[in-house]
């Protein structure tokens, strides 16, 4: 009976003991389109649809064209990657790729 006791004891403690989860915070206004481009700062499609969505808000825009966004992001892609804009913040990149009002 006593290794059912102390894998008992053991699966106790491992409950017992709080999981650490780490809490990160990104500084939008410093992701560079190298980070962007190659997904080190989140996914593509995730970090674009936060991006979006702080432009439409910031615009007081409370629809998204699903095709405009696929059709922008292809845009930012193509500006950062193959026109090599690595070291650009993203922000700046949207902003000359988009436009500031769009």
């Amino acid at each position: 009976m006593r290794p059912y006791m102390a894998v008992s004891a053991l699966g106790l403690v491992l409950c017992a003991v709080p999981l650490a989860q780490a809490q990160v915070t990104i500084d939008a206004t410093k992701i560079t389109c190298d980070q962007f481009v190659h997904s080190k700062v989140g996914a593509l499609r995730v970090t674009a649809a936060w991006l979006s969505g702080f432009y439409h808000g910031k615009h007081n825009k409370r629809t998204v064209d699903p095709q405009k966004f696929e059709q922008n992001l292809s845009k930012l892609e193509k500006f950062c990657y193959e026109e090599k804009n690595f070291k650009l913040p993203v922000m700046q990149a949207v902003q000359r790729v988009i436009g500031a009002a769009k």
